[in-house]
């Protein structure tokens, strides 16, 4: 599963761009660094747009860079409604260097590298160079040249107490919060109200924020081994390990979100958890891990084509009548759009009839279907198709869109990295239902298919690769963000988890297509890993106590959430269009949609909570669709005739569609269902 996806015998990117909205990296990135593909959806990218000044959260802090200063905060106070919240950002402690003089260029940082859990700040000028590792407790900075420090503050300092060796420094504020430093020889402190100076110093210093007195004989015995960085292997089928290169001597101290501890229960063992070391945090508590690496395992999944559990024989007539109806007029109704996202979702929506026919027997619809994708898809891989295309940007290693090229808000931002997978993962579902239908047509258009993969899917890294390491996915969330090259003061964001999901699917169902088991299982646990995220962050449970009793009181579903937020809103609807809101989260129906909502207790939860909505003005049948789907889950005869009196559907999904899913459900009497039970990936059932 280590390699590339892009196979060495597969060189083959698209025409070259010349895009005017692209930012440019050298401002930011070091100049060894830009001959190697940059990333575009990390969770330091705000560091890398415009001044590089806007917050990051990297747990448990919000870092935000100035010029020749870092600011840390920890976020210790939470807005909160019952329509969004966030951290606030405060900047608790700013950490810079003494009696230099910078200009706005020079005091600038710079980004010496970076990996799956890290991302390291220069500031030349001031002879800092600060180690930002995910889920550190402490935030480490190396200090070199004989270099005078300054840590101020918006605070009041009430005291700094500095104890024998003048090696650790105990720091109260007036808002109640203690901060701790360590550093790697002794080092004289001294203040006033707001700001602490040191004489010359070469080494380490080591912050980090003291929640409770009960933590400082934690935060001692960790304090000399840090990490500079970490990285994720995917080397074992549905197996993450995080491997830290550190410094120092002693064990190294982590915190772990509440998606890796449950994944970590299922590993190997090799770790110790503090359960009473916890720091608060947007994502959930934040427990420590004492390890210098993580083997966690996420559920594993089966990659079908077809519906899991299939569906009977006696329902075969009414799928077929709308299957007839819905290949007939796939040629009448054309694809007039040229946006990368609507066509994306046209030929997915073509390509599920194809799967649909297969399981219900009506095999003959089939070339009709196959000729109409190959005459869909085929100018947007060879460069033909009018108004539009893929091209290859150069400048930061990935593939745009023409339209979006010159204009960063078309095709959704595609042009300026947003929203790849939903995009991509589309096209590649299209595909890898053509190619497991037309083999020589597969054969024929490999290099453009796996291209498109790798653009989000690639795993390598280097000057040797065409593409970032997984561009949208979060391997410390263990989740996709989906914001691009735009700057945003919450960070990145991700609002349909099952796009998604989608996205990893299609690219395991390339997998199977083409016979590479390396794609199938790195789709496979992606596919699994963002199900599980969603399940975690996104599904919000009655009772749940994860956002707050507001939030979750008037919420079932977030709707855009962010690195430092979480919101009921949507891109393109406001909160009270709950039927968008779970739409959204489910779109488009798949077989990998039954275990993204596995849990029926939960999907009647959601339903419930949005069906009074449905009857407002002007709320879409296609919306509507998606509702009635959910609701197919514990009460299918109530839910078909409610798809059946639909007067249109969404873009991407047809009466064909809706019929298979609402056939494909099971019955309680079969297998002695209860709510709450769960659907496993090899066919059994388990709570």
């Amino acid at each position: 599963m280590a390699p590339s996806p892009l196979p060495p015998s597969f060189p083959f990117l698209f025409p070259a761009a010349q895009s005017s909205v692209l930012p440019d990296p050298s401002l930011f990135f070091s100049p060894p660094l830009l001959s190697t593909p940059l990333p575009t959806n990390s969770f330091f990218q705000n560091f890398t747009l415009k001044n590089g000044d806007v917050p990051e959260y990297i747990h448990p802090y919000l870092i935000k860079p100035g010029l020749s200063s870092l600011s840390l905060c920890f976020p210790s106070y939470r807005f909160s409604t019952s329509a969004f919240l966030y951290q606030v950002f405060n900047a608790n402690l700013t950490i810079s260097a003494a009696s230099l003089d910078h200009d706005s260029t020079s005091g600038r940082h710079v980004i010496s590298s970076f990996n799956d859990l890290n991302v390291t700040l220069d500031f030349p000028s001031s002879n800092l160079r600060f180690f930002l590792v995910r889920g550190s407790p402490f935030l480490t900075v190396s200090v070199s040249k004989g270099t005078p420090i300054v840590i101020s503050t918006i605070h009041a300092i009430l005291s700094l107490i500095s104890d024998k060796s003048n090696m650790k420094h105990t720091i109260k504020l007036n808002n109640d919060q203690t901060w701790v430093i360590y550093t790697s020889s002794s080092i004289s402190l001294s203040h006033n109200v707001s700001t602490i100076t040191s004489d010359t110093f070469s080494g380490v210093v080591r912050v980090a924020i003291m929640p409770s007195p009960d933590y400082e004989p934690v935060l001692d015995r960790f304090s000399s081994s840090y990490a500079v960085s970490g990285e994720a292997s995917l080397s074992r089928p549905f197996c993450l390990e995080y491997k830290w290169q550190k410094r120092g001597w002693g064990d190294l101290l982590m915190l772990a979100h509440p998606l890796h501890l449950r994944l970590l229960s299922h590993g190997d063992g090799k770790v110790e958890v503090l359960e009473d070391f916890r720091y608060s945090s947007i994502d959930g508590d934040l427990i420590g891990i004492v390890g210098d690496s993580w083997v966690m395992k996420p559920d594993p999944i089966s990659i079908t084509w077809h519906s899991i559990r299939g569906i009977k024989e006696e329902s075969y007539g009414e799928i077929i009548s709308a299957l007839c109806k819905d290949v007939e007029d796939l040629n009448s109704a054309g694809i007039t759009t040229n946006s990368s996202y609507f066509y994306g979702k046209l030929i997915a929506r073509a390509a599920r009839l194809v799967l649909i026919a297969e399981e219900v027997g009506l095999l003959e619809v089939i070339p009709k279907v196959r000729q109409y994708l190959k005459e869909m898809i085929e100018p947007w891989l060879d460069g033909t198709f009018a108004g539009n295309g893929f091209i290859y940007d150069r400048k930061w290693g990935g593939i745009v869109s023409k339209q979006g090229s010159s204009d960063s808000g078309a095709d959704f931002g595609f042009g300026v990295y947003n929203d790849h997978h939903y995009h991509l993962g589309y096209f590649i579902y299209a595909i890898a239902v053509l190619a497991k239908i037309d083999s020589a047509w597969g054969r024929k258009y490999r290099p453009q298919a796996y291209s498109l993969m790798a653009d989000f899917m690639n795993l390598g890294r280097g000057s040797n690769s065409f593409y970032p390491r997984l561009r949208c996915f979060d391997l410390y969330k263990l989740h996709s963000w989906a914001g691009g090259l735009t700057e945003f003061s919450d960070g990145r964001n991700q609002e349909s988890t099952s796009e998604a999901v989608n996205a990893y699917y299609s690219a395991a169902l390339m997998g199977l297509a083409y016979g590479d088991s390396h794609l199938i299982a790195t789709g496979s646990m992606l596919t699994s890993l963002e199900i599980q995220a969603a399940q975690a962050w996104w599904h919000v449970r009655r009772g749940d106590s994860l956002y707050g009793e507001d939030f979750t009181r008037d919420n079932r579903v977030v709707g855009v959430l962010w690195a430092n937020k979480r919101d009921s809103g949507l891109w393109f609807a406001p909160p009270d269009w709950k039927e968008c809101r779970l739409g959204i989260q489910l779109l488009p129906l798949l077989p990998i949609s039954e275990i993204l909502f596995s849990d029926a207790e939960f999907v009647q939860e959601l339903v419930d909570w949005t069906y009074p909505v449905l009857e407002r003005a002007g709320v879409g049948e296609g919306w509507k669709g998606f509702v009635y789907a959910l609701q197919g889950v514990y009460n299918r005869d109530v839910a078909l005739e409610k798809i059946k009196g639909l007067k249109g559907h969404d873009d991407g999904n047809s009466l064909s569609n809706l019929l298979w899913w609402i056939h494909s459900r099971v019955d309680e009497e079969d297998i002695g269902w209860k709510g709450g039970s769960k659907f496993c990936w090899f066919g059994h059932y388990c709570h």
